[in-house]
């Protein structure tokens, strides 16, 4: 924990040679004692950057790995990329204090690290590699990962010029289309989804910019848009459910095009942002462009769950993966033009719920600090049902799913019988 500097006694292998993840790789000496180093990942060893008997400080970049010989190497570009935190290649060798926890080893890269290969390929098929999730070591986006993502963007629906839409459908019967909140993707509906594909069609969308959804450069990501792209992706009218920014998408759905909603379901929603809502927004904007997905998901659990969910130490871990996961599919500039279109729309459709004309179901948490006002909501929708799920946090989808799926089965059937 103390250790400020080391110095490389021996590099076991000889630049060139083949190296496995694991394999010893590098030798150095601290206070006396001497440490084994293990290569991060498989592949070549390409260059040593310290010399053997040389001292430098914890920190220090001593050597570096690809996964091929094929690859283009730069030495010299790869130590400015690793000074500058944006590594875009091979994987790093630096000091690091032996005793330190491994949550304090690696201090975050400004952007994620791209292995040569995987940038050629993406470059080829007009990928931006930054939008592919990583699975190499320490997230590394690999050909593999461009590979795949390529092929997954071929069944991404088109909703206007030049923009497709990731959209999930599962499913036979009426068509169930779900819209995550802000900066979230599908995957806060994973409860809901398992229990309504035995029933129904359910299209699940991520907006634009999330998951592998178009995200094109515009000030910022109107709620009317949303609303418009959600319905180009399913025929006639079908049970529309939103979350938080999402049920603001739905709500304008409804008020914009009430023959192709059958139902509509508002979960913890508002219709005029309060102040906390707008600075979790605001921060969660800036810890996005700054910070890890662990780290943002850690900021954002309190907000979104109740204490007697964050008590329970295995929900909490459980969560916070699933939740860090889901964060890490929304791009820092996406959540700014986002944010930017929540407060845009804020206060703009107040005056229009007396006018909401289509069965109304409104899901409520006792313990929402973010959009206390479902209740109000709720009252202001002609005929509309609130349920209120005590206990819970804003995310009362993911904190208590029975309640809300009984809540969306028989609002379904009722409208259905009405509609």
């Amino acid at each position: 924990m103390t250790m400020e500097e080391g110095t490389v006694i021996q590099w076991p292998l000889a630049v060139g040679a083949s190296v496995e993840k694991g394999e010893l790789v590098l030798i150095i000496e601290s206070e006396k004692s001497e440490v084994e180093i293990e290569a991060p990942g498989s592949g070549i060893f390409r260059h040593a950057y310290i010399e053997e008997g040389e001292t430098v400080p914890c920190g220090e970049l001593l050597g570096a790995i690809t996964e091929s010989a094929e690859e283009v190497f730069d030495a010299d570009a790869f130590r400015a990329e690793q000074q500058e935190g944006q590594s875009d290649g091979a994987a790093a060798l630096e000091v690091k204090s032996p005793g330190a926890p491994a949550d304090k080893e690696v201090s975050a890269p400004a952007r994620k690290p791209v292995v040569p290969a995987a940038r050629a390929a993406a470059k080829a098929l007009g990928i931006d590699p930054q939008r592919v999730e990583g699975t190499g070591p320490r997230g590394r986006v690999t050909k593999a990962d461009v590979e795949a993502y390529a092929a997954a963007r071929e069944a991404l629906v088109e909703v206007g010029e030049g923009v497709r839409l990731e959209v999930r459908v599962a499913g036979e019967g009426d068509p169930v289309v779900l819209l995550p909140g802000l900066g979230v993707d599908i995957s806060a509906f994973t409860h809901q989804s398992a229990q309504l594909v035995e029933a129904f069609c359910v299209h699940a969308v991520n907006p634009r910019g999330v998951g592998l959804s178009d995200a094109p450069e515009e000030e910022f990501y109107s709620v009317a848009q949303t609303a418009n792209d959600a319905a180009a992706v399913y025929s006639g009218a079908a049970h529309v459910v939103g979350a938080s920014l999402g049920a603001a998408a739905a709500l304008e759905l409804a008020i914009a095009h009430p023959d192709r909603v059958k139902t509509l379901t508002l979960i913890t929603p508002f219709v005029e942002a309060n102040p906390r809502l707008l600075g979790v927004g605001e921060a969660w904007r800036l810890l996005a462009a700054e910070t890890t997905p662990q780290t943002l998901a850690a900021a954002l659990l309190p907000w979104f769950f109740s204490g007697e969910f964050l008590a329970d130490d295995a929900a909490r871990g459980r969560t916070l993966r699933g939740l860090a996961q889901s964060v890490a599919r929304v791009s820092a500039p996406t959540l700014e033009r986002a944010v930017a279109g929540l407060a845009n729309w804020s206060g703009s459709r107040t005056a229009d719920l007396s006018g909401v004309s289509v069965p109304t179901l409104v899901v409520a948490a006792g313990e929402d600090l973010l959009t206390p006002d479902a209740g109000a909501i709720a009252s202001a929708i002609p005929g509309a049902t609130l349920v209120t799920v005590d206990g819970a946090g804003h995310a009362v989808a993911l904190e208590a799913p029975e309640a809300v799926n009984s809540a969306l089965v028989a609002h379904f059937a009722g409208g259905a019988d009405t509609g």
